[in-house]
């Protein structure tokens, strides 16, 4: 149920036009996003390591713009049987705004990038967990604005973040922009 919330309000925010990154050809034929079916085994308790006192930095783009974020933690899990570590970041651009003052931010690419998902990646959002342990579920894993429209300048997940194999969940793609995909 929380999956199909997820997205049916993320469908929502695109159909309507005050909110919709789609561009105004697009979005008069928007019918809904696509997404791979969902898949429990990708909804993941993973071992939560903060990393306090980082130094924030300026994330890469697509555009000349950095997006300027702090890493705050890794998350640790496994992946049929196989480990995994992402790092999730903090923007210090929303820190002031009381909505997201608990928000987290956790950009990834994997096998299907650039196939079956944006090229330039995929992000889930999160929010800081109270104890060890926090849950990331790649059926909410979203492709960025930018892979619908060339007006959005958005973070390219570092290489640490790329995962060696395909997360056949979340967001898919139905057809691939030919610019702007980050090689």
């Amino acid at each position: 149920e929380d999956i199909e919330k997820f997205q049916k309000e993320l469908n929502a925010s695109f159909q309507d036009k005050s909110t919709s990154p789609l561009l105004p050809k697009d979005l008069s034929k928007f019918e809904g996003l696509p997404f791979f079916p969902i898949d429990l085994q990708y909804r993941i308790k993973a071992k939560w390591i903060r990393t306090p006192n980082e130094v924030p930095f300026g994330m890469p783009t697509n555009t000349e713009r950095r997006s300027i974020e702090a890493k705050y933690g890794e998350a640790h899990f496994y992946i049929q049987g196989k480990p995994y570590t992402l790092t999730v970041y903090q923007s210090q651009e929303l820190l002031d705004s009381p909505e997201y003052n608990d928000y987290l931010f956790l950009p990834f690419t994997d096998m299907t990038s650039g196939e079956t998902t944006y090229g330039g990646g995929r992000y889930i959002d999160l929010r800081i967990p109270k104890g060890d342990s926090i849950l990331i579920d790649f059926n909410k894993a979203y492709n960025p604005y930018c892979a619908y429209n060339p007006k959005y300048s958005c973070p390219i997940p570092p290489t640490e973040n790329h995962l060696p194999i395909a997360i056949e969940a979340g967001g898919a793609i139905a057809s691939l922009p030919k610019e702007g995909v980050p090689e």
